[in-house]
Protein backbone atom coordinates (compact mmCIF):
# COMPACT_ATOMS: atom_id res chain seq x y z
CA UNK A 1 0.00 0.00 0.00
CA UNK A 2 2.84 2.15 0.88
CA UNK A 3 4.58 1.46 -2.46
CA UNK A 4 1.53 2.43 -4.25
CA UNK A 5 1.30 5.53 -2.84
CA UNK A 6 5.41 6.35 -3.44
CA UNK A 7 5.97 6.61 0.50
CA UNK A 8 8.03 2.86 0.70
CA UNK A 9 10.84 4.32 2.52
CA UNK A 10 12.00 3.20 5.98
CA UNK A 11 10.63 6.51 7.87
CA UNK A 12 7.43 6.86 6.38
CA UNK A 13 6.62 3.12 7.38
CA UNK A 14 7.39 4.14 11.32
CA UNK A 15 5.41 6.72 10.35
CA UNK A 16 2.62 4.71 9.57
CA UNK A 17 2.82 2.06 11.86
CA UNK A 18 2.80 5.23 14.56
CA UNK A 19 -0.27 6.93 12.84
CA UNK A 20 -2.27 3.58 12.87
CA UNK A 21 -1.00 1.40 16.09
CA UNK A 22 -4.38 0.90 16.98
CA UNK A 23 -5.55 -0.43 13.79
CA UNK A 24 -2.76 -2.94 13.11
CA UNK A 25 -2.89 -6.87 13.82
CA UNK A 26 -0.18 -8.93 14.99
CA UNK A 27 3.46 -8.13 13.97
CA UNK A 28 1.87 -4.74 12.53
CA UNK A 29 -0.41 -6.63 9.90
CA UNK A 30 -3.01 -5.16 7.91
CA UNK A 31 -6.67 -6.15 8.63
CA UNK A 32 -9.12 -6.29 5.82
CA UNK A 33 -12.25 -3.62 6.14
CA UNK A 34 -10.42 -1.06 8.52
CA UNK A 35 -9.36 2.25 7.20
CA UNK A 36 -6.20 3.52 7.94
CA UNK A 37 -4.42 6.78 7.77
CA UNK A 38 -1.24 7.47 5.64
CA UNK A 39 1.56 9.67 6.49
CA UNK A 40 2.53 13.05 4.65
CA UNK A 41 5.83 12.43 3.25
CA UNK A 42 7.76 16.11 3.61
CA UNK A 43 8.57 18.53 1.22
CA UNK A 44 11.74 17.52 -0.99
CA UNK A 45 14.24 19.10 -2.94
CA UNK A 46 13.85 18.84 -6.46
CA UNK A 47 16.90 19.41 -8.99
CA UNK A 48 16.66 19.87 -12.87
CA UNK A 49 19.32 18.47 -15.22
CA UNK A 50 18.72 18.66 -18.73
CA UNK A 51 21.22 15.49 -19.72
CA UNK A 52 18.51 13.40 -18.70
CA UNK A 53 15.59 14.48 -20.87
CA UNK A 54 12.33 16.24 -20.84
CA UNK A 55 10.79 13.22 -19.03
CA UNK A 56 12.99 12.63 -16.43
CA UNK A 57 15.26 15.95 -16.43
CA UNK A 58 13.47 16.80 -12.47
CA UNK A 59 15.18 15.11 -10.14
CA UNK A 60 13.92 15.12 -6.40
CA UNK A 61 16.14 14.58 -3.52
CA UNK A 62 15.13 11.59 -1.29
CA UNK A 63 17.80 11.37 1.21
CA UNK A 64 21.59 12.88 2.28
CA UNK A 65 23.21 9.25 2.06
CA UNK A 66 25.81 10.00 -0.39
CA UNK A 67 26.18 13.93 0.51
CA UNK A 68 29.99 14.45 0.42
CA UNK A 69 30.40 11.41 -2.39
CA UNK A 70 31.50 12.47 -5.72
CA UNK A 71 31.65 9.63 -8.39
CA UNK A 72 32.78 9.68 -12.05
CA UNK A 73 30.49 7.85 -14.04
CA UNK A 74 32.01 6.79 -17.56
CA UNK A 75 29.81 5.14 -20.63
CA UNK A 76 32.15 2.81 -22.75
CA UNK A 77 32.78 3.40 -26.35
CA UNK A 78 30.40 6.31 -28.26
CA UNK A 79 30.82 8.53 -30.74
CA UNK A 80 32.74 7.15 -33.53
CA UNK A 81 32.90 3.59 -32.16
CA UNK A 82 29.55 1.71 -31.01
CA UNK A 83 31.38 -0.89 -29.10
CA UNK A 84 30.16 -4.36 -29.29
CA UNK A 85 27.20 -5.17 -31.23
CA UNK A 86 24.35 -7.58 -31.99
CA UNK A 87 21.04 -8.20 -33.91
CA UNK A 88 17.53 -8.96 -31.99
CA UNK A 89 13.75 -9.14 -33.90
CA UNK A 90 15.32 -6.95 -37.09
CA UNK A 91 17.19 -4.35 -34.54
CA UNK A 92 20.74 -3.74 -34.13
CA UNK A 93 21.46 -3.75 -30.24
CA UNK A 94 24.95 -1.40 -29.78
CA UNK A 95 26.79 -1.50 -26.35
CA UNK A 96 27.21 2.29 -26.22
CA UNK A 97 23.74 3.07 -26.29
CA UNK A 98 22.65 0.88 -23.69
CA UNK A 99 25.54 1.68 -21.60
CA UNK A 100 24.71 5.04 -22.08
CA UNK A 101 21.33 4.63 -20.69
CA UNK A 102 21.85 2.80 -17.95
CA UNK A 103 25.25 5.44 -16.40
CA UNK A 104 22.22 8.31 -17.26
CA UNK A 105 20.09 6.14 -14.87
CA UNK A 106 23.02 5.57 -12.04
CA UNK A 107 23.67 9.08 -12.33
CA UNK A 108 20.12 9.96 -11.40
CA UNK A 109 20.22 7.71 -9.22
CA UNK A 110 23.14 8.76 -7.10
CA UNK A 111 21.86 12.26 -7.75
CA UNK A 112 19.00 11.35 -5.71
CA UNK A 113 21.07 10.50 -2.80
CA UNK A 114 22.50 14.01 -2.50
CA UNK A 115 25.84 13.19 -4.49
CA UNK A 116 27.62 14.95 -6.83
CA UNK A 117 27.90 12.59 -9.56
CA UNK A 118 29.80 13.46 -13.17
CA UNK A 119 28.74 11.98 -16.77
CA UNK A 120 31.65 11.73 -18.50
CA UNK A 121 30.85 10.60 -21.94
CA UNK A 122 27.87 12.55 -22.57
CA UNK A 123 24.71 13.51 -25.32
CA UNK A 124 23.39 15.98 -25.42
CA UNK A 125 19.95 14.66 -27.77
CA UNK A 126 20.00 11.56 -25.57
CA UNK A 127 18.64 11.25 -22.52
CA UNK A 128 17.03 8.80 -20.51
CA UNK A 129 15.27 6.62 -23.02
CA UNK A 130 12.68 3.90 -22.23
CA UNK A 131 12.54 2.13 -25.60
CA UNK A 132 13.09 -1.68 -26.04
CA UNK A 133 15.64 -0.70 -29.12
CA UNK A 134 18.22 2.56 -28.92
CA UNK A 135 19.36 3.39 -31.85
CA UNK A 136 23.04 3.86 -31.89
CA UNK A 137 23.75 7.82 -33.31
CA UNK A 138 27.68 9.20 -32.90
CA UNK A 139 26.91 12.19 -31.27
CA UNK A 140 28.76 11.29 -27.80
CA UNK A 141 31.64 13.77 -26.47
CA UNK A 142 33.68 13.89 -23.74
CA UNK A 143 33.50 16.41 -20.88
CA UNK A 144 32.33 19.01 -21.64
CA UNK A 145 31.44 18.92 -25.24
CA UNK A 146 35.26 17.04 -26.31
CA UNK A 147 34.91 14.95 -29.54
CA UNK A 148 35.77 11.55 -29.31
CA UNK A 149 38.62 10.30 -31.32
CA UNK A 150 38.48 6.82 -33.28
CA UNK A 151 41.96 6.21 -32.39
CA UNK A 152 41.36 3.33 -29.81
CA UNK A 153 44.17 4.65 -27.06
CA UNK A 154 43.67 8.73 -28.00
CA UNK A 155 39.92 7.86 -26.80
CA UNK A 156 40.88 6.28 -23.58
CA UNK A 157 43.49 9.08 -22.78
CA UNK A 158 40.44 11.73 -23.55
CA UNK A 159 38.48 9.99 -20.90
CA UNK A 160 41.40 9.01 -17.93
CA UNK A 161 42.53 12.52 -18.40
CA UNK A 162 39.01 14.32 -18.04
CA UNK A 163 38.45 12.32 -14.90
CA UNK A 164 41.98 13.05 -13.53
CA UNK A 165 41.24 17.08 -14.07
CA UNK A 166 38.30 16.69 -11.95
CA UNK A 167 39.84 14.22 -9.13
CA UNK A 168 42.74 16.83 -8.74
CA UNK A 169 39.68 19.68 -8.12
CA UNK A 170 37.61 17.55 -5.63
CA UNK A 171 40.65 16.91 -3.80
CA UNK A 172 40.14 15.94 -0.02
CA UNK A 173 36.18 14.22 -0.84
CA UNK A 174 35.56 10.88 -1.16
CA UNK A 175 35.96 10.06 -4.90
CA UNK A 176 35.09 6.76 -7.18
CA UNK A 177 34.79 6.15 -10.72
CA UNK A 178 32.51 3.65 -12.34
CA UNK A 179 33.07 2.47 -15.53
CA UNK A 180 30.19 1.05 -17.46
CA UNK A 181 30.46 -1.69 -20.35
CA UNK A 182 28.57 -4.37 -21.84
CA UNK A 183 30.65 -7.74 -22.48
CA UNK A 184 30.09 -9.99 -26.21
CA UNK A 185 31.31 -13.23 -25.78
CA UNK A 186 30.04 -16.70 -27.71
CA UNK A 187 25.93 -16.49 -27.77
CA UNK A 188 25.13 -19.33 -25.81
CA UNK A 189 27.31 -17.75 -23.00
CA UNK A 190 25.08 -15.77 -20.50
CA UNK A 191 27.35 -14.24 -17.79
CA UNK A 192 26.38 -12.27 -14.66
CA UNK A 193 27.78 -8.81 -14.26
CA UNK A 194 31.51 -8.57 -13.81
CA UNK A 195 33.67 -5.75 -12.04
CA UNK A 196 37.32 -5.42 -12.38
CA UNK A 197 39.31 -3.34 -9.93
CA UNK A 198 43.13 -2.58 -9.44
CA UNK A 199 44.89 -5.59 -8.10
CA UNK A 200 47.39 -2.51 -5.71
CA UNK A 201 44.55 -1.22 -4.79
CA UNK A 202 42.18 -2.00 -1.23
CA UNK A 203 39.83 0.52 -1.43
CA UNK A 204 39.21 -0.35 -5.33
CA UNK A 205 38.52 -3.75 -4.40
CA UNK A 206 36.10 -2.99 -1.64
CA UNK A 207 34.19 -0.19 -3.50
CA UNK A 208 34.13 -3.27 -6.00
CA UNK A 209 33.00 -5.77 -3.90
CA UNK A 210 30.11 -3.83 -2.71
CA UNK A 211 28.92 -3.18 -6.16
CA UNK A 212 28.64 -6.82 -7.33
CA UNK A 213 27.62 -7.96 -3.48
CA UNK A 214 24.41 -5.23 -3.97
CA UNK A 215 23.54 -7.09 -7.65
CA UNK A 216 23.72 -9.94 -5.97
CA UNK A 217 21.21 -9.65 -2.95
CA UNK A 218 18.85 -7.79 -4.70
CA UNK A 219 19.04 -10.44 -7.38
CA UNK A 220 18.37 -13.45 -4.85
CA UNK A 221 15.11 -10.85 -3.73
CA UNK A 222 13.78 -10.20 -7.03
CA UNK A 223 14.30 -14.12 -8.50
CA UNK A 224 15.32 -16.02 -5.80
CA UNK A 225 15.48 -19.47 -7.82
CA UNK A 226 17.87 -17.86 -9.70
CA UNK A 227 22.00 -18.41 -9.35
CA UNK A 228 24.09 -15.35 -9.34
CA UNK A 229 27.25 -16.18 -11.12
CA UNK A 230 28.67 -12.30 -11.27
CA UNK A 231 32.27 -12.04 -9.29
CA UNK A 232 34.96 -8.81 -8.59
CA UNK A 233 38.32 -9.72 -9.26
CA UNK A 234 41.64 -7.72 -10.19
CA UNK A 235 42.58 -7.06 -13.89
CA UNK A 236 45.38 -4.40 -13.79
CA UNK A 237 46.10 -3.93 -17.57
CA UNK A 238 42.52 -2.37 -18.37
CA UNK A 239 43.17 1.34 -19.20
CA UNK A 240 40.89 3.00 -17.23
CA UNK A 241 41.89 1.00 -14.29
CA UNK A 242 45.44 1.97 -14.67
CA UNK A 243 45.87 5.57 -15.82
CA UNK A 244 42.86 7.17 -13.96
CA UNK A 245 43.81 8.77 -10.35
CA UNK A 246 40.30 7.75 -8.58
CA UNK A 247 39.58 4.55 -6.89
CA UNK A 248 37.50 2.76 -10.16
CA UNK A 249 35.16 -0.19 -10.86
CA UNK A 250 35.13 -1.78 -14.10
CA UNK A 251 31.89 -2.86 -14.87
CA UNK A 252 30.92 -5.68 -17.66
CA UNK A 253 26.71 -6.08 -17.29
CA UNK A 254 26.61 -9.19 -19.54
CA UNK A 255 26.63 -10.46 -23.00
CA UNK A 256 25.12 -8.84 -25.65
CA UNK A 257 25.45 -11.84 -27.70
CA UNK A 258 23.58 -13.58 -25.67
CA UNK A 259 19.35 -13.71 -25.96
CA UNK A 260 18.80 -14.28 -22.37
CA UNK A 261 21.28 -11.21 -21.20
CA UNK A 262 19.90 -9.03 -23.99
CA UNK A 263 16.67 -8.99 -21.76
CA UNK A 264 19.06 -7.34 -19.25
CA UNK A 265 19.20 -4.16 -21.84
CA UNK A 266 16.60 -4.00 -23.63
CA UNK A 267 13.76 -3.74 -21.04
CA UNK A 268 13.77 0.06 -19.61
CA UNK A 269 12.76 -1.39 -16.30
CA UNK A 270 15.81 -3.63 -16.04
CA UNK A 271 18.19 -1.08 -16.77
CA UNK A 272 16.87 0.70 -13.85
CA UNK A 273 17.11 -1.91 -11.24
CA UNK A 274 20.79 -2.48 -12.67
CA UNK A 275 21.52 1.64 -12.04
CA UNK A 276 19.29 1.50 -8.37
CA UNK A 277 21.06 -2.00 -7.26
CA UNK A 278 24.07 0.09 -8.56
CA UNK A 279 23.97 2.56 -6.34
CA UNK A 280 23.03 1.06 -3.33
CA UNK A 281 26.16 -0.75 -3.28
CA UNK A 282 27.50 2.91 -3.64
CA UNK A 283 25.83 4.08 -0.58
CA UNK A 284 26.94 0.94 1.66
CA UNK A 285 30.81 1.56 0.79
CA UNK A 286 30.27 5.66 1.38
CA UNK A 287 28.99 4.61 4.60
CA UNK A 288 31.74 2.27 5.31
CA UNK A 289 34.35 4.62 4.12
CA UNK A 290 33.37 7.04 6.98
CA UNK A 291 33.52 4.25 9.66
Amino acid sequence: MLKRNHLDTPSMYQAFIKLNSNKLGKNNYLIKGKEYILPTPQSKKTRSFDIFGNKYKNVTIKDQKLKGAIFYIVSGHGGPDPGAQSHRNGHTLSEDEYAYDISLRLVRELISHSATAYMITRDANDGIRDNSYLPNDKEETIWKDHKIPRNTNKKLRQRARAVNKLYKQNAGHYQRMIVIHIDSRYKEQRVDIYGYHSSKSKSGKTFTNNLIQSVKRKYKEAQPNREFSGLSKSRDQLYMIKYTSPTTSFLELGNIQNPADQVRFIKASNRQAIAEWLSLGCIVDYQQSKK
